[in-house]
């Protein structure tokens, strides 16, 4: 049974990981790319889309770190498990306090409505995630090791 929760956490960990990864590397890139209307409509789309899902996918990754580090307490690799779910912690409170502030704010801008000053909150929003994408590699890391 502790077999099955390590590989579970690891892969859905590691997918989370994939998809915040493509964010900041591979998706914003191709909206910063659009002309601007297309660029900030993306991005709340994106918003929208992600965020609705994201939560879930958070919290879920903690409960199923927090679950593993209990049930393998006593086990090799405890110690990594613990980090690795305090790390996913930390990801969901630099998601509350940083992130979705913004993320909550573009995804309701239109060209009509949007701030002056939209460009620097997404760049802000696209710095914060791109800590945030290194702490959930962190946590992916030390659980890949735990497995190990």
């Amino acid at each position: 049974m502790l077999g099955t929760l390590e590989v579970v956490t690891t892969v859905v960990v590691g997918l989370m990981v994939g998809v915040e990864f493509s964010v900041a590397f591979i998706m914003s890139r191709i909206l910063d790319a659009l002309p601007e209307d297309s660029r900030q409509l993306g991005h709340a789309h994106g918003g929208r889309m992600l965020g609705a899902l994201m939560p879930y996918w958070y919290i879920g990754s903690v409960v199923l770190s927090a679950v593993w580090t209990v049930a393998g307490w006593h086990h090799e690799g405890a110690g990594l498990v613990v980090t690795a779910a305090g790390l996913l912690i930390v990801s969901v409170i630099m998601s509350i306090l940083l992130l979705v502030p913004i993320n909550d704010l573009n995804k309701t801008w239109t060209p009509e409505n949007r701030p002056v000053d939209w460009k620097e909150q997404l760049h802000r929003w696209n710095r914060y995630h791109y800590i945030r994408v290194a702490v959930l590699v962190a946590a992916f890391t030390l659980l890949v090791t735990a497995l190990a």
